[in-house]
């Protein structure tokens, strides 16, 4: 009896002590620990994402680009959902009952799925306008289970540059694996500077909770806000960009397929890039993305398509600046030299044919009357240059300093899918030709013709390395990010090798191009009181009409602008492209059109390409 009862004193007293140590927990639990009082009151709280503010883009002289704009996410926690008026839900919401029916379907197939979870919030519907959130913010108590979270999207001022400010999309299922920051449904930078400087501009997400009753219905703050965390707004983004005059050369390019790109030479800052056609940006903001971004896709104009980045077109008789550089550098070439051209380069294989105009021709006047005889002669002594012993060695090194101008590479600016453009070299020569081929086989590349790709930016980064006299830097748009700073590769000047006083005929026959008498290709480009330089050049194109070319900077010395401008099935260079060339430099430096040249203006601003091809 001892013992039984002895053992019934070990069990109690155990039990109490196991008491006393649950008690002391729970005490220590509820009293010091928040941790689970917040865990507890779970069910009586909501966590709401709190999205950032987005930068805001300005251009360079602080002209607000871009801003944000509130829309409302309907949100449903599935398990929260009681019995549903669809009909009511849908007039409350200011959309048609089908697609209330559609919403409830897919958000069943994601739950059956596991994609979402009944007992955490989703999707039910994304980006309401403020204006139609307004009338359902007065009914969301009625619909148990719904309740609203606010997003951040674009509102552009003006409805240009789509091509550089890019657009925001909902990031896929592949980039949330590699990408911590983001969650399901979330927005990002898909093109442009939107892409490029993404991390910048995005900001920093905050959470807030907030007390609901048995209807979903907030009820204030939970704990006073304790558990909250800011929101951090995005760093705003100073474009090198030039809002007039990126609209300007977007209202001379409307209705014709093409490119302007304008660079200040000193700095590499593009000050417009027009790639037409294009598009409204706004058209891509909101509920109409879905609606019209596919109208875009599907365009056989390709308005998504960043032609100055990512077209590759034949430099055509811009290139004869170069070529005679090079020959120059490679002591083929003096200014003095005279080659003859009696409407062409003639051999008894092979003619290239060439205009009507004065001849023999010095370099100046090769280039001011655009001469293709003349660098058939210039190209040919590069390549056959005895010094090194072949001509494939003598295309290598015509290649390297076509390098060091920026081709055949991609130049690393700050905006995705740039292409390369395309430089040939001996090897690709030797697979087409099984070895056999000379200079006079390889002569188109004389004039810009042949295999040569390259893209508008690469041509205005040309002409900006000429402007200097033999240096360059890489284009870029972001001129200031708040309290951070640009890549420093845009800060670096890259020199070709060729000695600056070698640039001097060839910037005297730009000169003339514009300025000469008569023979001069480029007339059209004079804009008084402005010594302008350019030079001409067409693209030979086997599907239509060639393409018009002009490359330009002003003024010859201290240039504050270097253009190059493609026109597709323009024709000549001095048809469209040495117009509208022209026309950007002088409203830039000028901010307006001389009288004198109004009619000019009109002319470009009324011609129509698209339509008069397509008749």
């Amino acid at each position: 009896m001892g013992k039984i009862n002895n053992r019934t004193i070990v069990i109690s007293l155990i039990m109490i002590f196991v008491a006393i140590v649950f008690a002391i927990k729970l005490f220590m639990l509820q009293v010091y620990d928040p941790s689970y009082k917040f865990s507890a009151e779970s069910n009586a709280r909501r966590k709401i994402t709190e999205f950032p503010a987005r930068g805001l883009i300005y251009d360079r002289n602080r002209n607000l680009l871009v801003s944000n704009q509130a829309v409302y996410d309907i949100m449903v926690v599935p398990n929260e959902l009681g019995k549903i008026d669809t009909a009511a839900l849908a007039q409350s919401m200011g959309i048609d009952i089908a697609e209330v029916r559609s919403l409830f379907k897919r958000m069943n197939k994601q739950l059956r799925t596991r994609k979402i979870s009944s007992f955490q919030p989703s999707v039910f519907y994304k980006q309401m306008p403020a204006e139609q959130y307004g009338f359902f913010q007065e009914k969301l108590f009625k619909f148990k289970g719904f309740f609203a979270q606010q997003r951040i999207v674009r509102n552009y001022e003006f409805p240009i540059a789509a091509n550089i400010l890019g657009y925001l999309g909902e990031i896929g299922e592949e980039q949330l694996k590699k990408q911590s920051y983001y969650s399901q449904g979330d927005y990002w930078g898909i093109s442009g500077v939107e892409k490029s400087y993404e991390k910048a501009l995005r900001g920093q997400k905050g959470a807030k909770y907030v007390l609901v009753d048995v209807h979903g219905r907030q009820k204030g703050a939970f704990r006073e806000g304790k558990f909250d965390v800011p929101a951090v707004s995005g760093k705003d983004l100073i474009l090198t960009i030039d809002q007039e005059l990126q609209e300007y050369g977007e209202l001379l390019m409307q209705n014709k397929v093409g490119s302007i790109v304008a660079i200040e030479p000193a700095t590499g800052e593009i000050l417009a890039m027009v790639s037409a056609p294009s598009y409204d940006p706004s058209i891509l903001v909101g509920r109409k993305r879905n609606e019209n971004f596919p109208k875009l896709a599907n365009d056989t104009l390709y308005p998504l398509f960043n032609r100055p980045l990512q077209s590759g077109y034949p430099p055509g008789s811009t290139f004869k600046t170069i070529n005679a550089l090079i020959g120059l550098q490679e002591r083929v070439l003096t200014p003095q030299m005279r080659y003859d051209c009696q409407m062409g380069y003639h051999t008894p294989s092979l003619s290239v044919g060439c205009h009507n105009h004065i001849s023999p021709l010095n370099l100046p006047q090769s280039i001011q009357m655009s001469c293709n005889a003349y660098y058939c002669h210039v190209f040919r002594n590069i390549l056959d240059n005895s010094q090194y012993g072949s001509v494939k060695k003598g295309m290598d090194v015509w290649k390297d300093y076509l390098v060091q101008f920026g081709f055949g590479y991609r130049l690393k600016t700050d905006l995705s899918n740039e292409s390369r453009g395309f430089v040939p070299n001996s090897q690709y020569y030797d697979q087409i030709y099984n070895g056999r081929w000379g200079s006079l086989t390889v002569v188109s590349l004389a004039i810009g013709q042949g295999e040569l790709l390259t893209t508008p930016l690469q041509m205005a980064n040309m002409t900006a390395a000429i402007a200097n006299r033999g240096f360059w830097f890489i284009p870029h748009v972001a001129k200031e990010i708040d309290n951070d700073t640009i890549p420093s590769r845009f800060l670096e000047p890259h020199f070709v090798n060729i000695d600056s006083t070698y640039f001097e005929p060839v910037i005297k026959g730009m000169e003339l191009a514009i300025w000469g008498g008569e023979g001069s290709t480029a007339r059209i480009a004079q804009i008084p009181g402005i010594s302008i330089c350019g030079k001409t050049g067409t693209a030979q194109n086997p599907h239509g009409d060639d393409h018009s070319i002009f490359i330009a900077f002003a003024p010859k010395d201290n240039p504050q602008i270097a253009v190059a401008v493609y026109v597709e099935n323009g024709s000549f260079g001095s048809t469209y492209g040495a117009p509208i060339a022209s026309l950007v430099i002088e409203k830039y430096l000028r901010r307006k059109i001389h009288n004198n040249r109004k009619w000019i203006e009109k002319r470009m601003i009324e011609a129509d390409l698209i339509h008069e091809r397509n008749n």
